[in-house]
């Protein structure tokens, strides 16, 4: 369909051009004068009822065809008035009859007058307002620009939104800059109009007398008649067109279109209705005006303006009463009794903070709290390095809370707290410091540290001392990332899984349509993608996991399918442990893998570990020993297993040693050199 409208698009131009030396007849011509000033309409309620200029950007282009549709009927139009004597079909006529009335100078001073106001007031106006729009639209682009790049830096606007708004501004230019010259059109069909009226009296009468028509007093008649109802059915529609032309370049910061904002502005003010009804209900006193009219329009803006001011006066009334009532009548039984009130406590926060009184500074950005920024590239940083994007976080004030407490709720339920002393500093001694410095005895949140914290006054003594110091926000923000790290495979919801498919398609939509739903279903691409983000690995390469759960689509246990996806990651993961190409780990005994492997039952949809608790206590003491034991070593334990254990492995620990990463030999780069500093073996 669209191939077909573009094609009928240039034959309509090339028709236009057409007309200019094909004759028409007069029932045809009849048509394409009402059809222009059907068009002209159109494109005037167009103009009113824009809110951008923008939304109207074909108006340039929609000038030239219109103003080279007038001039062909012009040159069609004139044809017939000197072939056929006069006649031009029945618009033509029916014009020239109802304005002239018998006296063909009074025509003529019409015509001129409407084409006067259409060159000097409108075209003229247009053409300045144009021509100041585009200069000051170009010399805006640069700070346009970089507005856009500050924000997109900042992290408040996504590469998208800046796409879409760097284009916005370069159509603004070009559009503005198309006005400046389209305008030119108007004042050009303007000047042709009057020319091609005197061609046309002129010419009429040559052959009125050249063809013996009738008398001159006919002759002045039918062509005069003719000229002025041909200029007034052409300059008619030019000038609707001109009014469309200044209303679309002044268009100015207005929300709505020009009629929704014509009545709000204008009755904004009541009380300056009533003092023009004053002013014109004066002029009673000037002799001869006529006093009825006077009359009619003084009680007319008088009594609108005393209506609308009542008007406002209940309206501001109403408000008043409103917030009186919802604020202090209206009792939590009230307004729950609305059942809409009660399904909204239904709705569960992904991510919640609340804060005491104390630490309201810290998050409102008008008292010059960064908390939110900070909140912002902490996503940013994580989405690069996670492939995850962090849901919005939800900030409140709470009376309950002490004064410099916080709360961190996921899904609605808390699962921290911390407090923190805006006017002070955190103090870590980070090793061992030169010496003690007086404070306040505490511990850090995010990672159970003992710390203190100490005046702004004390920076530079424990700097000195060794210490490491941290703000107030660095500390929540610190504490919120790690409560995050840890939940974040609750945070990757089925809908935030369709958004990264969505993503994905974008790129590789060949990949997804092959894969999805047929294949791999979302359910099953979900459960792996939390599985990774449990153990903190990277779901960034999304089109390889994908690609590998199709590989091995036919493996119903999503466990062991996440175990490929692993291995198919050994990059990722080997970067994030690996340091210089060296990784140092705890090797697990064959005798405990083959005592899992031997405890490992099989179900329809998976399988489960049934160890013991005599079992289970002894790997976990012996893993906790070991680990004790090289710690200074290795701060961060990785222990290396079997494929094929790695994972039941990792849920035993898990439930004892949460932080402790497992690895599987297929999980490693080749490239890394594997260091055992210990081993983990069984003991009766």
């Amino acid at each position: 369909m669209q191939k077909y409208l573009k094609g009928s698009s240039s034959l309509l131009v090339v028709l236009i051009v057409l007309l200019i030396i094909l004759p028409l007849p007069a029932w045809l011509l009849d048509m394409m004068f009402i059809l222009n000033l059907s068009i002209s309409f159109i494109i005037l309620l167009i103009s009113m009822n824009i809110h951008d200029a923008l939304q109207f950007s074909l108006f340039p282009t929609i000038l030239l065809i219109t103003t080279l549709f007038r001039l062909a009927l012009n040159i069609s139009s004139t044809r017939l008035i000197l072939i056929e004597n006069g006649y031009a079909g029945e618009v033509v006529k029916t014009f020239g009859d109802f304005v002239i009335r018998g006296n063909p100078f009074v025509g003529l001073v019409i015509f001129l007058i409407i084409v006067v106001v259409q060159f000097i007031v409108i075209s003229k106006g247009s053409e300045r307002v144009a021509e100041v729009s585009a200069r000051f639209t170009l010399d805006a682009m640069p700070g346009k620009q970089m507005a856009i790049d500050a924000d997109l830096s900042s992290g408040l606007i996504d590469e998208s939104t800046a796409r879409e708004r760097r284009t916005k501004i370069q159509r603004e230019a070009d559009f503005f800059g198309a006005m400046d010259g389209a305008s030119k059109f108007v004042k050009g069909d303007a000047i042709v109009s009057i020319i091609v009226t005197f061609i046309n009296l002129l010419g009429g009468l040559i052959v009125g007398f050249m063809n013996n028509v009738g008398s001159f007093q006919d002759i002045i008649n039918i062509y005069s008649t003719a000229t002025v109802g041909d200029g007034l059915i052409s300059q008619f529609p030019a000038l609707l067109i001109s009014v469309a032309t200044g209303m679309v370049v002044t268009r100015s910061a207005s929300e709505a279109n020009i009629s929704t904002e014509l009545v709000k502005q204008f009755t904004s003010q009541p009380r300056i209705l009533v003092v023009a009804g004053g002013i014109i209900s004066s002029l009673l006193l000037i002799p001869g005006f006529p006093k009825l009219q006077i009359i009619v329009m003084g009680l007319f803006l008088i009594g609108l303006g005393v209506m609308l001011e009542r008007k406002q006066e209940a309206m501001l009334v109403s408000e008043a009463n409103a917030q009186v009532s919802s604020e202090t009548l209206e009792t939590e039984a009230n307004y729950y009794r609305n059942i809409d009130n009660v399904y909204q406590l239904l709705s569960v926060e992904a991510l919640e903070m609340e804060f005491g009184y104390s630490l309201i500074p810290l998050i409102d950005e008008k008292s010059g709290g960064v908390f939110i920024d900070r909140i912002v590239m902490f996503r940013k940083k994580y989405a690069g390095e996670m492939g995850f994007v962090v849901p919005s976080v939800k900030l409140k004030d709470s009376a309950i809370l002490n004064p410099n407490q916080y709360v961190i709720r996921l899904k609605g339920e808390e699962v921290t707290r911390g407090d923190v002393l805006v006017d002070h500093l955190l103090a870590i001694a980070a090793g061992d410091v030169k010496q003690s410095i007086d404070g306040i005895d505490t511990i850090e949140p995010a990672f159970g540290l003992p710390a203190k914290w100490i005046h702004e006054k004390q920076r530079i003594k424990a700097e000195m001392a060794g210490y490491t110091l941290i703000d107030p926000t660095s500390v929540i923000v610190t504490h919120l990332s790690e409560i995050i790290k840890t939940h974040v495979d609750e945070l990757l919801t089925r809908q935030e899984m369709h958004t990264l498919i969505d993503h994905l398609k974008s790129k590789n939509e060949k990949l997804v349509n092959e894969l999805i739903p047929n294949i791999v279903s979302v359910q099953s691409l979900h459960k792996v993608c939390t599985n990774l983000l449990r153990e903190q690995v990277s779901i960034r390469d999304l089109e390889t996991i994908l690609e590998t759960c199709g590989d091995y689509a036919a493996i119903r246990d999503i466990d062991v399918l996440t175990e490929y996806v692993r291995q198919a990651l050994k990059r990722t993961i080997t970067a994030k442990y690996a340091e210089n190409r060296q990784l140092k780990v705890l090797t697990l005994d064959a005798n405990i893998e083959n005592r899992i492997m031997d405890s490992v039952k099989k179900v329809d949809n998976g399988s489960y570990l049934a160890l013991d608790p005599d079992t289970m206590q002894n790997i976990i003491q012996v893993t906790r020993d070991e680990i004790d034991r090289v710690k200074d070593l290795i701060p961060h334990s990785i222990i290396l297993t079997s494929p094929i254990v790695r994972s039941y492995y990792k849920k035993l620990v898990d439930q004892f040693l949460p932080n402790i990463v497992v690895l599987s030999f297929n999980e490693i780069d080749m490239n890394v050199q594997i260091q055992g500093v210990g081993g983990i073996s069984w003991t009766q």
